[in-house]
């Protein structure tokens, strides 16, 4: 199954940046690359993005990346929700929030992130 792709939820397609459970960064790095590809073919504030880093790992390029992807999907992005930040992976999200410039809301819950995100869009 493709880690980025979109899902319907409530009759709203969201798109979900599915890096949970990747422990390898080379892969988190490609994951993230091919994610900035499918979001750069969007029209303009014109997406619901899930992101799900549980049990995820990741070290400083991988975390470089993520912070570019970020900052890459603004003008595309709608909404965004994240999922998976716990532990030290919330000084992780804080890096992410302050070099993007964006707005993220951290949820528990993919479920509850994606009915937060049905309602922003």
């Amino acid at each position: 199954m493709e880690r980025t792709r979109f899902v319907d939820h409530k009759g709203k397609r969201i798109l979900l940046l599915d890096y949970s459970g990747m422990t390898s960064p080379e892969d988190e790095i490609t994951e993230i690359r091919h994610s900035i590809e499918v979001v750069a073919g969007q029209a303009r504030d014109s997406l619901l993005v899930l992101t799900d880093v549980s049990d995820a790992r990741y070290n400083a390029a991988s975390l470089q990346a993520l912070k570019e992807l970020a900052a890459h999907n603004a003008p595309f992005v709608k909404a965004s929700a994240v999922v998976g930040i716990t532990g030290l992976r919330r000084i992780a999200y804080q890096a992410v929030i302050v070099f993007s410039k964006r707005n993220i809301k951290a949820f528990d819950t993919r479920d509850a992130a994606k009915d937060w995100l049905v309602t922003q869009g």
